[in-house]
């Protein structure tokens, strides 16, 4: 066992498989007391389960690890409050919460019905929000933690999982908004966009020429939860295999300026010249795909 987050307490969401279980476990190994959280779904949300939680908290004990099992629905308020309430009530303090739990319902946008909408931006999205809400009043007073939470590369847009899409986008906004309200209180808050073999990876009609494994993001994470990451906020890192990336942050590409008021006419010999557009990398990848599906290939990314 390692040290790089002794004496820290770190809650983790979605923990009782792939990168979940795999960051509980590298954060037990590196001297933090752990709780682990999983409502125990399938990869649609269906058929949850407590034993999946239980099993990762015998493996970490089994290892010389501290942990306790929360089975509980982090998408509901009480959900989240209760995951920051059980590492209060077993260790006394909360350093760090890390939100990885998520589910998958793919459907093209035009044919998405709201059950397939609600449950994955409120597993992803509200599911990241209650657990740092119930955190961040804890880590406010404490004048020091990190929260993290689980982002993807689809946030620039997916064709069939629009739901799932959106809730990574607005993930990434929680995360930012939570780095501006927290800083002065010496609260971090960044964001992972892991390439990983998982369960949900599994289904990707392509091949990713860039991927590693749950241990590999698990790495990232607990450097970020660690003292040596104090000085970094506000981030959107991707980690896949051997790479590591940073994103930009938002910012004005061009502008340009009028005089008088704007019509449609003056915006039409204006806009394309001088603004102009800022190509989307995820259309050109799905031309290639378009391509290579005509031609019987298996595109790569």
């Amino acid at each position: 066992m390692g040290n790089f987050l002794a004496g820290k307490v770190v809650a983790v969401t979605g923990a009782g498989r792939g990168i979940g279980r795999a960051v509980a476990l590298t954060a037990a190994a590196e001297g933090a007391k752990v709780v682990v959280n999983d409502y125990g779904v399938s990869v649609d949300g269906a058929e949850p389960a407590s034993e999946i939680a239980d099993a990762v908290v015998k493996e970490i004990e089994a290892a010389g690890g501290s942990a306790v099992a929360v089975a509980d629905d982090i998408s509901t308020m009480a959900g989240g409050q209760r995951l920051v309430d059980t590492a209060l009530a077993a260790y006394g303090r909360i350093d760090g919460a890390v939100c990885v739990a998520g589910i998958l319902r793919e459907r093209m946008l035009f044919n998405m019905t709201e059950e397939e909408w609600d449950p994955v931006v409120a597993t992803h999205l509200k599911g990241t929000f209650t657990v740092f809400r119930a955190a961040s009043a804890v880590l406010r007073k404490q004048g020091s933690g990190t929260l993290i939470g689980f982002t993807s590369g689809n946030h620039q847009g997916s064709v069939s999982q629009a739901n799932y899409a959106a809730a990574k986008g607005g993930i990434i906004s929680l995360v930012r908004s939570a780095a501006l309200g927290l800083h002065r209180y010496g609260v971090t808050a960044n964001a992972v966009a892991p390439v990983a073999r998982t369960r949900m990876s599994a289904g990707v009609p392509m091949e990713l020429t860039e991927i590693g494994e749950p241990e590999d993001v698990a790495a990232l994470v607990v450097y970020l939860l660690s003292d040596r990451a104090r000085e970094i906020t506000g981030q959107v890192y991707t980690i896949a295999g051997p790479k590591i990336a940073v994103w930009a942050q938002p910012r004005e590409l061009r502008a340009g300026y009028a005089e008088g008021g704007w019509t449609p006419e003056k915006i039409a010999g204006f806009l394309p010249g001088t603004v102009g557009t800022d190509p989307m990398p995820m259309l050109a990848a799905l031309t290639e795909m378009t391509r290579a599906a005509k031609a019987g290939e298996r595109p790569n990314t």
